[in-house]
């Protein structure tokens, strides 16, 4: 795929804080927005991951604040896996105003956990193709 996945959102006077920018767990909320979005737009539901007893985790993640972000600026919050094969996978997310300046890079280690031994599955990437109308979104 040569562009990630992109979703567009509008900054809410209710999400900024004290200075008037962007709180800064906003941006986690924006990131998983854009993360459900591209399973949604891949046609993987969460109802289809527990009837298959698995979830997505989130394992770490780091923000980095580039330029901040106010009331009303609209964003588009991208969002790309990486596979390396493992239990894990990378998801590379960027949150850009619409002129393209870049306000924040986050990048994260996810995978998939088997919700009845509470223990990571061996092969999240399978499950993504098997479970996906449109594996292409995952880089698949």
């Amino acid at each position: 795929m040569s562009e990630p996945f992109s979703v567009r959102v509008t900054v809410r006077g209710y999400e900024t804080d004290v200075q008037g920018h962007l709180n800064q767990s906003v941006y986690l909320n924006y990131a998983e927005h854009a993360r459900w979005s591209l399973l949604q737009a891949a046609g993987i539901t969460q109802a289809g991951l527990i009837g298959r007893g698995i979830g997505p985790v989130a394992l770490e993640t780091t923000i980095r604040y580039r330029r901040e972000l106010l009331a009303g600026d609209e964003v588009d919050v991208t969002c790309a896996f990486e596979w390396s094969g493992g239990k894990t996978f990378r998801v590379e997310q960027t949150i850009r105003r619409t002129d393209g300046t870049v306000a924040a890079e986050l990048s994260g280690v996810g995978g998939l956990l088997d919700l009845r031994t509470r223990r990571m599955v061996a092969d999240p990437q399978e499950h993504f193709k098997e479970l996906a109308c449109e594996p292409g979104l995952f880089g698949l």
